[in-house]
């Protein structure tokens, strides 16, 4: 015998479950999710049992299940195919798990750069020791490539999320010791995913030489020949590339106010 459970209005019910009247409304007129009795006056009374119910169809609802979907489910609901919603709804949260988390890495680092960008006073030559990196690369000439193009080749090679997390530039150290920044060896960005596929390599974990200016592009050879003479000076090998990237970009209103950060290996006695 069925246990005698408290009856709720519509306006009970839907208080209970934080809903508009009128989705309850709309739920019974098409069939989904009725009142439990209709009184010979018309009066709608929903049975507490039915909260699980009702809270099963809104969880359907926001892992983007149409209405008309959810209703052909519920008219004749069976548990395959209950395991195939499952089965598919499971790998859409786990790919929204990880662009969220991937949103989180974003704006993360990009936190810590504003931050740190507080900090700085002009321009600044410093040593720093740097993590490891895994940076996806892309090989080209930046100073004549249509960045049009380049931005639609790398949304469909990288994806959108790492074109998020910032692009930076690099350019062999022998390019810099003559100051010739016409043709850069290409750009690179810090990969999401450490395990990708897509053409990537490794700046390796060490001391860098690192020189932040604020200001235009077009000063940054000044900001590299302090920093050959600071190495010159310090008794500094340098290796590898020069890697430059933006620091404060998106949260500046004038391009007098834009950091860059240039970084170089340094070669360290064993």
């Amino acid at each position: 015998m069925r246990k005698e459970t408290k009856k709720l209005t519509t306006a009970q019910f839907a208080k209970l479950h934080e809903v508009n009247k009128r989705t309850l409304h709309y739920y019974d007129q098409i069939g989904l999710f009725c009142p439990y009795t209709k009184s010979d006056h018309g009066y709608r009374y929903y049975d507490v049992s039915q909260s699980l119910d009702f809270e099963y169809i809104r969880m359907l609802k926001e892992l983007n299940m149409s209405i008309e979907e959810i209703a052909a489910f519920r008219k004749n609901p069976t548990p395959a195919d209950f395991l195939n919603i499952v089965d598919e709804k499971e790998q859409e949260i786990d790919k929204q798990i990880q662009k969220l988390s991937n949103i989180r890495t974003i704006i993360q680092n990009k936190k810590e750069q504003i931050l740190f960008c507080e900090t700085l006073q002009g321009q600044t030559i410093r040593i720093e020791e740097c993590e490891e990196k895994q940076l996806l690369v892309y090989p080209l000439d930046v100073t004549q490539d249509d960045f049009s193009q380049m931005f639609a080749h790398l949304k469909e090679i990288w994806g959108i999320a790492q074109i998020r997390m910032g692009i930076g530039s690099y350019i062999a150290l022998d390019s810099v010791y003559e100051m010739d920044f016409e043709r850069y060896d290409g750009i690179f960005t810090v990969a999401l995913n450490p395990k990708t596929d897509l053409d990537c390599f490794v700046k390796p974990k060490g001391k860098y030489l690192c020189g932040y200016q604020k200001g235009e592009w077009d000063d940054l050879p000044n900001l590299y020949q302090q920093m050959l003479d600071y190495a010159k000076s310090h008794h500094l090998e340098l290796t590898g590339y020069a890697y430059e990237v933006g620091m404060n970009d998106f949260v500046i209103s004038k391009e007098a106010d834009y950091i860059t950060k240039i970084m170089i290996q340094i070669v360290e006695n064993k």
